[in-house]
């Protein structure tokens, strides 16, 4: 036995490192073999045992050096310690594994490939190891079963490679086991092992993926429909031992991320590839089971990810998955789990879901003896339903072509949302603007932040284009401003929330659209072209937010549609409402939600003086950008760190000033009447104000807050990302060609100075 293990870890050795292995193949089979195939390590067919045997005796590969093989006994149930038999096969099965894994390696050598190639094939042929290795999977050894299925998963990828045809064991073990949801363990490893062939499919490099995972998944794809179904229909609550469904949802879960993922990128049409989008509701009524927060986790997650078309993009590599070419038949899938999952929304689902106990964190959650668990909800969770709905609102609001329907179905599903999250968002957002949900909730997830964000924008672009061809009154277009705010899917807002949240740094945007992990780059483009055509209501909502600023409780889109409900008490000046929609005629409100970024802009008519300066904590100066561009000299070095720390000293200099003015201004007018603030429908920027809306605070110098407002620090990051950009592109290092990003930020440069002039 200590002789047959010692000549076993040298062909380990020698295959590890992609040795050509010099005997003849024949010779190498005996030590690859399995030596038992029934259910206890300590058992074995004497049969089997004793052919082993003497096809051992028989030859001896001369490429490894052993000394007495006659003495290496392969019939292992003669071996007086059950840790050795069960270490030589658990050497057996790594043998096969990383043999198999060599010849799938391109860095292989080609004459140690062919050999290991040839090995394989004698072993597949004769000894009929599949059928082995799915006998091991009823041991109760766990390590010994999860080995098995690795190994056969690797031997069932290497046929398929080599257009071998499948045994017909393993297929009627398949068939078997998945015809019907059973407790066990066999169900469990037999998944697994599916998954584990399917993911060797995505990760090769080959160009017949297709084709093989088609030859794979024909005599399965019935069979996944009816497990699907068998499982989904199972009461949690009447099993007894959940451990086993338990596994059984996840395995399955996993599996079914894969056949969506190749329904997505592989471009297969089996029906087992569409049975989430055929039968959703079973599905997502595991969110509503029993089950532990981790199993309701991983299947949020997994319908997001299905959502957002990311599903398997872990498997993908290089660029697949930012050539995806549009399929009219996964749209419509799309829209059914997304109808589906809107309507489990207004069915309760949300109210049923649980976002308490125990965090997610890096290495586990459990918590040390003699610490305190910090409180709070699952902001994983929280991420994930809440893009969930903004994304299933988009896709359903694709197909609608109602303006009416679709706004009711927005109030109603982000009303469900809002009142979901406000209890789980400290402070909340009943002091806060409703469009700041988005930000607070996807803080700590850049990519999911920036999908809803997307995901938000395309709603409002798709109902400003509907309702540009119904309304046409003032009053219509107040309450439509009313209800971007109320709902909390204003574009501006959103936009001007995630700048803040970064602090204003265009570094940061940069990285954004550097990076191929976040839809910045659509996002951000699309939100420019908006900008430019719709810079007053931008400018209206920056004066908003300057006010808010200045007093830490207001309310940013309170206050807008509150004076809406004050308007009757208030009739000497139109509502500010009303200037977020009608800073031009009526018959002029032109069709900016489009994508085309050639119109001209219309000239903006400001007024003379503007409203309060924002609050002394807020008016720290923009971050000079730095640099990510590796400089050919030092001179171009000290030339940008010249100019930046001149642009900081400036910018720290006027700070200074405008902190001083501002002190000055209020210590002094601490008696005096309070200041009131209305948006005129002409001037954007008035001179006194009616309304109710006001602010402990007199009036800065428009000079000073033309500086350091909201409106300024956008585009000075605008300004400071447009530079960064072009300095990578004069040198090469930036990812794509930026010239009509760079066309864009110059044009709202150009919007923003032509207003500040008018002042």
């Amino acid at each position: 036995m200590k002789a047959f293990f010692e000549v076993l870890e040298q062909l380990y050795k020698k295959v590890l490192f992609g040795a050509t292995l010099e005997s003849d193949s024949h010779d190498y089979i005996i030590y690859l073999n399995p030596a038992f195939s029934d259910q206890d390590c300590s058992t074995t067919a004497s049969s089997e045992c004793s052919d082993t045997l003497g096809v051992q005796g028989k030859c001896q590969p001369s490429s490894l050096s052993v000394a007495t093989i006659s003495v290496a006994p392969v019939c292992l149930q003669r071996c007086p310690e059950m840790s050795s038999a069960r270490e030589t096969v658990l050497l057996q099965l790594t043998v096969i594994k990383v043999m198999v894994t060599r010849i799938l390696s391109v860095e292989t050598e080609f004459h140690a490939k062919e050999k290991y190639r040839e090995i394989i094939k004698i072993l597949l042929k004769s000894s009929d190891v599949d059928s082995k290795l799915t006998c091991m999977f009823q041991n109760s050894d766990k390590l010994l079963c999860h080995m098995a299925a690795k190994c056969l998963a690797l031997l069932l990828y290497f046929q398929l490679r080599e257009k071998i045809t499948l045994n017909n064991s393993w297929i009627s073990f398949c068939q078997k086991n998945l015809s019907e949801y059973s407790e066990s363990d066999k169900v469990v490893y037999c998944l697994w092992t599916l998954t584990a062939v399917i993911k060797e499919i995505f990760k090769d490099t080959c160009s017949q993926k297709t084709e093989i995972l088609k030859q794979f998944l024909t005599p399965f794809h019935t069979l996944f429909e009816v497990f699907y179904n068998s499982l989904f229909s199972q009461h949690f609550e009447n099993h007894k031992d959940t451990s086993k469904i338990i596994n059984s949802l996840i395995c399955f879960l996993e599996l079914l991320e894969l056949l969506v993922a190749s329904r997505i990128h592989l471009k297969l049409h089996f029906t087992c590839q569409r049975i989430l989008f055929l039968k959703p509701s079973c599905v997502l009524d595991v969110i509503t089971w029993p089950v532990p927060a981790f199993v309701k986790r991983k299947f949020i997650i997994f319908i997001k990810k299905c959502l957002l078309r990311k599903v398997g993009e872990d498997l993908c590599r290089g660029s697949v998955l930012a050539f995806v070419l549009p399929d009219r038949h996964l749209d419509v899938d799309l829209l059914a789990l997304a109808g589906a999952v809107l309507q489990a929304v207004d069915l309760g689902l949300l109210r049923t879901l649980s976002v308490h106990g125990k965090p997610s964190c890096f290495g586990g959650g459990e918590v040390q003896p003699g610490r305190e668990r910090v409180p709070g909800p699952d902001h994983v969770v929280l991420r994930a339903a809440s893009l969930l709905i903004i994304k299933s609102l988009e896709i359903k609001f694709q197909n609608c072509a109602s303006a009416n329907q679709m706004k009711v179905d927005l109030q109603r599903f982000m009303s469900e949302l809002l009142t979901f999250l406000k209890p789980h968002l400290q402070p909340s957002l009943q002091s806060h603007s409703h469009c700041e949900w988005l930000s607070r909730v996807f803080i700590e997830q850049d990519d999911d932040m920036l999908e809803a964000a997307k995901a938000s924008l395309g709603i409002y672009l798709k109902l400003t284009r509907e309702c540009e061809a119904t309304e046409s009154l003032t009053q219509e277009k107040e309450m439509w401003n009313h209800h971007t705010h109320e709902n909390g899917y204003n574009p501006h807002c959103i936009f001007l929330f995630l700048l803040k949240n970064i602090g204003f740094d265009s570094t940061v945007l940069l990285d954004f659209l550097i990076s191929s992990e976040t839809c910045f780059l659509e996002y951000f483009v699309r939100y420019l072209k908006l900008l430019q055509k719709d810079w007053d209501n931008f400018f209206t909502i920056c004066k908003y937010f300057d006010v808010t600023e200045s007093r830490d409780s207001i309310n940013i889109c309170g206050c807008i549609f509150s004076l809406v409900q004050d308007k009757s008490s208030n009739q000497t000046g139109p509502s500010p409402l009303a200037a977020l929609g009608s800073h031009r005629n009526a018959h002029a409100w032109v069709s900016w939600a489009s994508d085309a970024a050639s119109e001209p802009v219309n000239q903006v008519v400001m007024s003379e003086e503007t409203h309060v300066t924002p609050q002394a904590n807020s008016l720290s100066p923009t971050r000079a950008s730095q640099s990510l561009v590796d400089y050919d000299s030092s001179d171009d070095s000290e030339v940008e760190s010249t100019d930046q720390n001149l642009s900081s000293g400036e910018q720290t200099s006027l700070y200074q000033e405008a902190m001083k003015k501002i002190q000055d201004t209020v210590g002094t007018s601490r008696n005096k009447k309070e200041l009131s603030l209305e948006v005129q429908s002409r001037p954007l920027v008035p001179k006194e104000s009616n309304t109710p809306f006001s602010v402990d605070c007199d009036i800065a110098p428009n000079n000073i807050v033309s500086e350091v407002g909201i409106s300024y620090r956008t585009v000075k990051c605008f300004e400071e990302l447009q530079g960064a950009i072009y300095r990578l592109q004069k040198k090469n290092l930036f990812p794509y060609n930026p010239t009509a990003l760079l066309k864009l930020l110059k044009h709202i440069d150009a919007i923003y100075n032509k207003n500040m002039n008018r002042l």
